[in-house]
């Protein structure tokens, strides 16, 4: 996984997202992009139309953040280079408010060749100022997702605004809203984060993919991957199978969930 981004089998790749030859014409030299990306391009089956891959980078003891927030760079550059491939594979990346907040992120594909893809904000009751960069204009477009009920104009900075019912269980209805991105086009999505908004599609059984870079640090401390509810036996935990990766001195799990949902969230 440590080809150069300009690798013959990156560019089939981006010929295909762009609706190019399938993998039948990808140069045999690199198998491991096929393999590992490949899932991300083809078609969905689903009823909503879309293909949703969650992704995060964790501490070998399971940690995405201290607990101050301080979360860059956990990976290496591999993994920094794997994300800005996501990134130009999908249609959108989306992101909560909370990854916003710490890291004002720019979600760009400025290390990688291939198209920004359009950035989603997660902000369920419409609390965060306009002043961070995704709001400003500047790179691709940015929506900023609401709750119905949040209030306030369509635009948000120079983000539009777009409406999502709330779940039963607080934040936003994820299954909801995604026919909603499909109906502008916005099928393959990357969830890049956090913990939180990753967990809340898991947890929603709305995930197809999800990719964990796991790094050689330990804090002992710190903000956990994933937040579900607690399980009582290890039996209610979500089982899977995965395919192994090694990105520099990181290891990335590619996971396939299928959209199955972990039984302590039913």
């Amino acid at each position: 996984m440590n080809a150069p981004v300009d690798d013959p089998a990156w560019t089939a790749l981006l010929r295909w997202r762009d609706g190019g030859p399938s993998p039948e014409g990808w140069p045999l030299a690199s198998p491991s992009l096929a393999a590992l990306f490949g899932p991300v391009l083809a078609p969905s089956g689903r009823p909503d139309g879309c293909t949703v891959l969650g992704r995060l980078a964790q501490t070998l003891d399971g940690r995405i953040a201290t607990a101050s927030g301080s979360s860059q760079w956990i990976g290496g550059r591999g993994d920094i280079l794997h994300t800005h491939r996501l990134r130009a594979l999908s249609d959108a990346v989306v992101v909560g408010a909370g990854t916003v907040r710490h890291d004002d992120p720019r979600l760009t594909t400025r290390e990688v060749p291939g198209p920004s893809p359009v950035r989603v904000v997660l902000d369920t009751d419409r609390r965060l100022g306009t002043g961070y960069g995704l709001f400003s204009g500047n790179g691709p477009p940015t929506l900023l997702v609401c709750a119905n009920d949040a209030g306030g104009a369509n635009r948000h900075g120079a983000a539009e605004v777009i409406r999502a019912p709330r779940s039963g269980i607080g934040g936003l209805d994820i299954a909801a809203l995604l026919p909603i991105l499909a109906r502008r086009g916005l099928c393959r999505l990357f969830v890049e984060g956090g913990g939180l908004t990753v967990s809340r599609f898991l947890a929603a059984g709305c995930l197809d993919r999800l990719h964990v870079t796991v790094a050689p640090v330990l804090l002992g401390s710190g903000i956990p991957a994933f937040t579900l509810p607690e399980a009582a036996r290890i039996a209610d935990g979500l089982r899977f199978e995965w395919q192994v990766h090694t990105l520099g001195q990181d290891v990335l799990f590619d996971i396939a969930l299928h959209r199955a949902r972990p039984a302590v969230c039913g």
